[in-house]
């Protein structure tokens, strides 16, 4: 590893400074000046760089270096992230998606990109939660090669914006003033899925340069790739007991009774049973590109101009293969008319195996095509008035489109089915399913227009999209009071939008999703046959590996299906009237102002340096969304002011003592601001979302111990808490109408504003404590004798504790209430790295483990929550260096094929989806020149 003390350009060091405005150019130019440049050549590299920039900030921070240009050390944004202490990453498709932050969710946290608050929204599965309409980030639309550095903010100060109890996560692209003149950098993967075996391309450049004596510079960086995989396993649809009042199925026919007389039911009636048993398989093809660019332009020793611009976009399509007993979770022509054979109850109450007739058995089929892009554009200007005021303006503009344009589901079914049957009793994850006729054969298969014989064959449409905008302006000074002490301020003025529309096919007096008649067509000709279904999955023996799946191509070709008409087949319109909750928006403004004392002198001796302010941000924001028929907007306006204090000792050269104290807010979700829901004045009851909500409030606090034994060194223990003023969640209550701020105009029979309404809707409600704490170490074995001095490790490991009151069912007299962990919340998560760095030859092998967590609350159904069991999982890297232009490399993600597993009801554990995507492997080669 070299070390040279070559000056750096003079707008190098302004990404180390992340803060509104950056580094002025006369900054940047002393501490240039004072520090020595770590000359970037590999792994162990990176680490050291990204050690300097920790030991130097105030505030806590976690930074993670690329190890070279359009080189970052993982393939995925969220799963680089997770290697830092305290955050852990949720995944959807087998890719890292979202990240929680001390055990708060990605709702909890912000993330800047190039200094500016951004959004990137996509579309889920529904199991990991569906489309994103939520203030989380989902990283995976960016390709990580795009990225020269991610840096965690996990304490707030004065100068960083409002908005996270978790952390605030900055991501830097590359700019052209910290290249060495002409570069360019490129490289070529092809991955492999052992699951999908297919073969992937991944492809990414960057080229930079710089004129007139190294004040002009211009760079683009581009990525490209796509992923083809499956991801297979089984669900349960989650778990239902007849018995319970917030069931949808009802009761079994036979063996009765069921609450006659009221109250009395047999055992299978008061037992637990899975809703929707079933086998399936998700397809992902998806494409994923990227561009940035960046022009740097010093005019003179005083002032800098920087512009970026990003493009991200990640499209294609998912489809879905399910084979299963639907009639199970409903009441109708469902449970009420199926029987019940040799069944067994466990110990918990659970109906895991038993045999059953009358059943209606389906096969679905879902198509959905998808989009998300993201847009960003920012100007930097710096200016330094003299040697002791800068002043910094920053204007840009950020877009997120989430598209869903098609999501059509289709099925075939098969109806009053005898001798069905599932068995839950050996494994609570994988069942054995029996059907008990052949499922390859069309002629056991029918597509029914109506619900005579049961539930109607699906012809779902369900068409949906969410935009997100972000307009930032920020003015922010600095002014050097004498050598230690310098004064901060400024105001950031940010505007966001967000929208959110949602539509069905709409049937005028018929179902809205039921399928077409379709007279002498025969199944076999819109069907396709799922086959090698099971590989690597250790399902029962008796499971089918291959089943008949309608062909939602070939359906939609048929009937004309997206031509938003009415033509011989029926009616295939799409409309917003059956699904006016879906159709929403959020209008945000805020304004925030800061001033802030950045200090360093000494204490008793002992060198001090730290920071001190306070910020004031006021927030209005407009919700609008259909109650009933009526789309209804309601305004309001909050304020916060948030002190905030870092404190940094230093008894030693290599010792630093870390104290942050700060009071900090979070808006409340998106999806919880809309004031549209259900009314009706007959009942008086009113079912709504809450756009009078106020912030998750709390006081952070935060105490840290780092030593630094050696340059590339760190041994780091630190403790936190939370304290959370409040939290969100669904309760119901009586109150007059009036107090919900809704218009009058929604009234009828004879109520009026002081009429008294059962209202259910989120609340703010008493919070709680969230503690714990974080040990970290990383170094290289210098110590240790040739070749064992190459190598190097990095672990860490955090422990979080909270407890949230939570009203499970506001339907009880009284609600039912549980003492539970926040949502998103692991109570213990580590990961370790063991590398080597060889003149050559470079390897590391990394695992990162996330302890269990709750994922919903309540988890309906009569359910206390859902969540997810604990993950585990292994990667690995290679690369080899044949000279000082070219590589080759060697990667491996997720050796371990770790499987995604949910569950539902904290006593019980029923598994409610266990899926796995299969291992990926990449070889590839890179070129610097």
């Amino acid at each position: 590893m070299a070390v040279s003390n070559r000056r750096r350009k003079p707008w190098g060091l302004v990404a180390l400074c992340l803060g509104l405005g950056g580094l002025s150019p006369s900054a940047a130019r002393a501490q240039t000046a004072e520090v020595g440049e770590v000359v970037v050549t590999g792994f162990r590299a990176s680490l050291a760089s990204a050690i300097e920039i920790k030991k130097r900030e105030t505030a806590l921070v976690d930074v993670i270096n690329a190890e070279d240009i359009a080189d970052f050390p993982d393939l995925n944004l969220a799963e680089a992230l997770q290697r830092i202490p305290g955050v852990a990453i949720d995944r959807d498709g087998g890719e890292g998606r979202s990240i929680t932050v001390r055990g708060l969710s990605g709702d909890f946290s912000r993330v800047r990109l190039n200094g500016l608050e951004a959004l990137a929204t996509t579309g889920g599965k529904d199991s990991a939660g569906g489309a994103n309409r939520g203030r989380s980030f989902d990283f995976q639309v960016f390709a990580s090669e795009l990225f020269s550095r991610v840096t965690v903010r996990k304490t707030q100060s004065a100068e960083v914006e409002e908005g996270s109890l978790g952390a605030t996560v900055d991501l830097t692209t590359a700019k052209p003033f910290d290249q060495k003149g002409f570069t360019f950098a490129g490289g070529v993967q092809g991955g492999y899925n052992d699951l999908s075996r297919t073969v992937d391309p991944r492809v990414t450049a960057m080229i930079s340069d710089t004129w007139l004596d190294g004040r002009l510079g211009a760079l683009l960086s581009v990525a490209y790739s796509t992923r083809h995989i499956l991801e297979e396993g089984a669900s349960s649809g989650r778990w239902e007991n007849p018995s319970v009042p917030t069931n949808s199925a009802g009761c079994f026919q036979t063996p009765g009774p069921c609450n006659s007389p009221v109250g009395v039911y047999s055992a299978v009636n008061s037992a637990w049973h899975a809703r929707i048993p079933r086998y399936g398989r998700l397809a992902y093809d998806w494409r994923r590109y990227g561009v940035t660019a960046a022009v740097q332009f010093l005019a003179s020793d005083t002032t800098a101009l920087d512009i970026d611009a990003a493009y991200a976009s990640m499209d294609g399509v998912r489809d879905e293969a399910y084979l299963g007993a639907f009639s199970l979770w409903h009441g109708g022509a469902g449970n009420s008319q199926t029987d019940v054979r040799d069944p067994f109850i466990d110990s918990r109450n659970q109906l895991v195996k038993a045999t059953f007739d009358d059943v209606d058995v389906r096969s679905e089929s879902r198509h959905d095509e998808l989009s998300s892009t993201f847009r960003q554009v920012s100007v930097r200007l710096d200016h330094d008035f003299n040697e002791r005021l800068n002043v910094g303006i920053v204007l840009g503009q950020s877009r997120s489109i989430q598209d869903n344009p098609v999501q059509t589901t289709v099925s075939i079914d098969r109806y009053d089915q005898d001798g069905y049957g599932y068995d839950f009793s050996n494994s609570q994850k994988l069942p054995a399913l029996t059907y008990g006729f052949d499922v390859t054969d069309p002629g056991n298969w029918i597509v029914s227009p109506s619900s005579a014989l049961g539930d109607a064959s699906f012809l779902r449409m369900r068409p949906n999209k969410t935009v997100n905008g972000f307009t930032n302006l920020s003015v922010a000074a600095r002014f050097k009071v004498n050598e230690g002490l310098s004064l901060k301020s400024g105001l950031l003025f940010k505007t966001y939008r967000f929208r959110t529309t949602e539509a069905r096919r709409y049937v005028v007096g018929g179902l809205v999703d039921g399928a077409v008649a379709l007279p002498g067509v025969d199944v076999a000709a819109i069907s396709t046959p799922i086959t090698g279904f099971g590989r690597g999955l250790g399902a029962p023996s008796d499971t089918p590996t291959t089943w008949l799946s309608p062909n939602v191509a070939q359906v939609a070709n048929l009937i004309d299906l997206y031509c938003n008409c009415v033509n011989a087949y029926g009616d295939f319109r799409v409309s917003a009237e059956n699904q006016r909750g879906g159709n929403r928006q959020v209008e945000e403004r805020d304004l925030g102002v800061y001033l802030q004392l950045d200090f360093e002198s000494r204490l008793f001796g002992i060198p001090v340096r730290g920071d001190v302010g306070v910020r004031h941000a006021a927030t209005t924001s407009m919700a609008a969304g259909f109650v009933g028929a009526s789309y209804v907007s309601i305004s309001r306006k909050y304020d916060d002011s948030l002190p905030a204090l870092n404190l940094v000792l230093e008894p030693r050269q290599d010792l630093q003592i870390r104290l942050s104290v700060a009071k900090a807010m979070a808006r409340p979700q998106l999806p919880f601001l809309t004031p549209g829901g259900t009314i009706s004045n007959t009942a008086r009851t009113l079912t709504i979302g809450n756009p009078l909500l106020e912030p998750v409030r709390a006081t952070t606090y935060d105490l840290g111990l780092e030593w630094y034994p050696a340059r590339a060194a760190l041994v780091s223990v630190g403790v936190f808490r939370k304290d959370l003023q409040s939290y969100i969640q669904s309760s119901a209550a009586t109150m007059a109408y009036g107090a919900t701020g809704l218009p009058a105009s929604l009234l009828a029979n004879g109520n009026t504003p002081d009429t008294v309404f059962l209202v259910t809707q989120l609340l703010n409600t008493a919070g709680g404590e969230l503690k714990g704490f974080e040990v970290g170490a990383q170094g290289a074995f210098e110590f240790l004798p040739a070749p064992f001095d190459r190598f190097g490790a990095i672990a860490n490991y955090t422990q979080v504790d909270s407890k949230v009151t939570y009203i499970t069912n506001s339907a009880a007299s009284p609600p039912t209430t549980s003492v539970l962990p926040l949502v998103g919340l692991s109570p213990k998560s580590w990961n370790a790295t063991l590398y080597y760095e060889g003149e050559r030859l470079s390897a590391r092998v990394s695992t990162a483990y996330r302890d269990g967590y709750l994922s919903l609350v309540p988890g309906g159904n009569g359910n206390d929550a859902r969540g997810k069991n604990p993950t585990l999982n292994v990667d690995v890297s290679l690369t080899y260096k044949l000279n000082e232009r070219f590589s080759l490399s060697f990667e491996g993600i997720n050796l371990t094929d770790q499987f995604e597993d949910r569950w539902i009801s904290t006593e019980r554990r029923n598994s409610e989806e266990y899926t796995h995507t299969g291992r990926q492997f990449f070889v590839g080669a890179r070129v610097r020149l």
